[in-house]
């Protein structure tokens, strides 16, 4: 064999051994939970990828948990994007660092909370990608701090609310989709919560997506997360919050001011809607405008429901690779 060609040979076992590292990597990185103190938070997160990659945040809702990027960040990180999941306030192991600060799930802490994060991590600018609640903290941090925003991915688009709209009544099918919301807002509702949470869940799973069939060990992993000692009182919150029930911190009224006036979100956006979505979300038609930057929506198909990014893995990795184009 000539020198050259075991020269290049030499180079391509190289590559590949690489790019088995980074895979091998990105499918065990979820066992090897980090910690991380940021703003009020000590924060647990995943991390896959190469260290010099792209960074890319992503952001889970309720009732779900980090899992639901498993497979979305091995794909990410085969092709050399550096992948944060990190548990939302409430969940997993993230832990408030004072037992005195508020157990507060308004859409302002959550979103401060991403910033938080990325300052703990020296990470400048990131891709953030997100659904549920995580796609509404998603859309907060790209429409308040644009500079540290490179490119967003939302599933049902834009999620930005206020207690103000939230007052106006809807229709009489659109308010029974909302029935957990109205559950939460009773005494009731909160120890139910508490004494069934996994049961719960496990209903909203259902019902949210309708024709996922997940295996009892797939709920199981991510159900841990809510043993969580403060998930049931930031979930009450949330709900209540929303409502106007429940007080926010003073400390985020400036925030939540520009919020109730719907900011538009400036960055590369790709927003993504799954076929079979039984949660209330909007129609992509009515917050398309919202978008001004470049922006393109897609429609998965095939029974997705809305936990999108572990029902369609690849979409949602190939809407983070589009998003991430619309910036070159």
């Amino acid at each position: 064999m000539k020198p050259s060609n075991i020269i290049r040979g030499r180079f391509l076992m190289a590559a590949v051994f690489s790019l088995m590292a980074n895979f091998l990597q990105a499918q065990n990185n979820f066992d090897m939970i980090k910690q991380i103190k940021a703003g009020v938070l000590d924060i647990g997160y995943a991390e896959a990828g190469a260290p010099s990659g792209q960074p890319v945040i992503l952001l889970h809702g309720w009732p779900y948990d980090i899992y639901s990027y498993k497979e979305v960040s091995a794909l990410l990180a085969a092709k050399g994007y550096h992948v944060y999941v990190p548990y939302l306030r409430g969940y997993g192991t993230t832990r408030f660092l004072d037992a005195a600060t508020p157990r507060n799930g308004q859409q302002a802490a959550l979103a401060t909370d991403v910033i938080a994060f990325m300052d703990a991590l020296k990470i400048d600018k990131a891709i953030i990608g997100g659904f549920d609640w995580g796609a509404r903290t998603a859309d907060i941090v790209a429409a308040l701090w644009p500079e540290r925003t490179k490119a967003l991915v939302s599933v049902s688009g834009y999620l930005i609310g206020s207690q103000q709209a939230n007052k106006a009544p809807l229709s009489p099918k659109a308010e029974l989709s909302w029935w957990y919301q109205y559950y939460f807002a009773t005494e009731r509702g909160e120890k139910g919560y508490e004494a069934n949470r996994r049961d719960f869940a496990k209903l909203i799973w259902q019902t949210a997506s309708p024709d996922w069939h997940f295996t009892d060990a797939v709920f199981a992993q991510s159900a841990v997360a809510f043993d969580n000692p403060d998930h049931v009182a930031i979930t009450i919150h949330n709900y209540r919050w929303r409502l106007g029930l429940a007080q926010g911190e003073a400390k985020y009224d400036d925030l939540e001011k520009q919020l109730a006036a719907f900011p538009v979100i400036t960055v590369p956006t790709v927003t993504l809607e799954g076929d079979a979505n039984g949660a209330p979300h909007p129609d992509p038609a009515n917050y398309a405008a919202k978008f001004k930057g470049k922006y393109a929506h897609h429609n998965i198909t095939g029974g997705i429901g809305h936990n999108l990014p572990q029902e369609a893995p690849k979409a949602f990795s190939d809407a983070i690779v589009e998003a991430d184009g619309f910036t070159k």
